[in-house]
């Protein structure tokens, strides 16, 4: 009878016979004092280095927002921005009407810069709502 079909009638794989005979090879080997060399793998990451992450403190918090003024700006006119911007306004404007609502759209793509825009935003706004999609 063949090994193979042996092993079966016992549920065993024909690989174990395999194995056995590997790690008998081996000991014989290192009996004789045959070294076998395997490949070293150095693995280097493709990612470098990360810069330091540069850690911002909180803007300080307002007790209230009464009086004050807060823009809504759509920086990338996708769609819908703009209706969820002016919802924003009417619902402050019922809810919150002391606080001055100001709806901007940035000129440009999103990573175009609006320096115009900024400047209002710096000498007028308490806050910002900025509406950049997804």
């Amino acid at each position: 009878m063949k090994r193979r079909a042996l092993l079966s009638l016992f549920g065993m794989s024909p690989g174990l016979l395999l194995k056995a005979g590997i790690s008998e090879a081996k000991d014989k080997n290192a009996v004789r004092g045959v070294v076998e060399s395997e490949p070293k793998l150095t693995a280097v990451s493709p990612k470098g280095t990360p810069p330091p992450i540069r850690l911002y403190a909180m803007a300080p918090r307002a007790n209230s927002l009464d009086g004050m003024t807060l823009y809504l700006v759509d920086a990338t006119h996708f769609d819908g921005s703009e209706t969820l911007l002016m919802e924003m306004q009417a619902w402050f404007r019922q809810n919150m009407p002391s606080l001055k609502t100001v709806f901007r759209k940035k000129a440009g793509a999103y990573a175009a810069d609006d320096p115009k825009l900024w400047a209002e935003i710096k000498a007028n706004a308490y806050a910002t709502v900025m509406a950049i999609g997804h």
